[in-house]
């Protein structure tokens, strides 16, 4: 048994203006299901997509708090004048400049209308076969800790893991990198940003969730009540959503 990674899943005041915003840093396009903006490749919705990891924008009544989000998108680009390009159109739909302390780097750290952080990655070949999310970066404290749960909660393959970093990727060598970084500071606000993660077809997902809690996941209730997924946060608090197949 294992579970694989859909969407990330973002907060939003308004899901319809952030969803676009995305559709368009990512060359995707927006759907509006019920209350919620889904952003995926364009042609409708397929779901699960098979190689993209896409983005679900979920509505809430509460703005983001000044504070950086611990979990947000790296996005890929092929080339100087790609990068500049993205950066300068997204700029143009809503982003904004954000400091994170990131000094002199060659990445560019923007923010999305509503305040989430994420980078526009000068070109990088480990990068080139991504798509437009070249990685979903966590902030964590033990990125070993991270890739022992983490490795074991999902399918995908380790492909390297340090005192500083660990990063997994589906085993088919598709879609963006999973990737836990060694940050200071501790969780301190509900997660924004957060992942989603779905059973293969003919796993029980409550068993899904007991094998998890085993690993050390906790329960996690943040208001959601009674609904067909489960809220849970792993050892380091990372909140993230076990959906029942649809």
């Amino acid at each position: 048994m294992a579970l694989r990674p859909v969407q990330v899943n973002i907060k939003a005041l308004d899901t319809s203006t952030v969803g676009r915003f995305w559709a368009e840093a990512l060359g995707w396009s927006a759907y509006s299901v019920g209350a919620a903006t889904y952003v995926g490749p364009a042609g409708g919705i397929v779901w699960p997509d098979p190689v993209a990891v896409c983005v679900d924008v979920i509505p809430v009544p509460e703005p983001k708090t000044t504070t950086k989000n611990r979990m947000h998108l790296d996005l890929a680009t092929t080339s100087a004048e790609h990068q500049a390009e993205l950066v300068a159109r997204l700029k143009a739909v809503g982003a904004t400049p954000a400091d994170v302390g990131q000094g002199e780097v060659p990445w560019t750290v923007l923010a999305d209308p509503e305040g989430n952080e994420f980078c526009v990655l000068e070109p990088r070949e480990i990068y080139r076969d991504t798509g437009p999310i070249a990685a979903v970066v966590v902030d964590c404290a033990d990125p070993r800790a991270m890739a022992r749960f983490w490795g074991e909660a999902m399918d995908w393959t380790l492909h390297e893991v340090t005192d500083d970093r660990a990063v997994l990727r589906s085993a088919k060598g598709v879609g963006p990198y999973l990737e836990f970084l060694r940050t200071p500071g501790v969780k301190t606000v509900p997660d924004r940003v957060h992942l989603d993660l779905l059973p293969y077809p003919g796993d029980d997902k409550a068993a899904e969730v007991a094998r998890l809690r085993a690993l050390g996941a906790t329960d996690l209730d943040i208001g959601q009540g009674d609904v067909p997924w489960t809220c849970l946060a792993d050892p380091e608090g990372h909140e993230f959503c076990v959906l029942a197949p649809s």
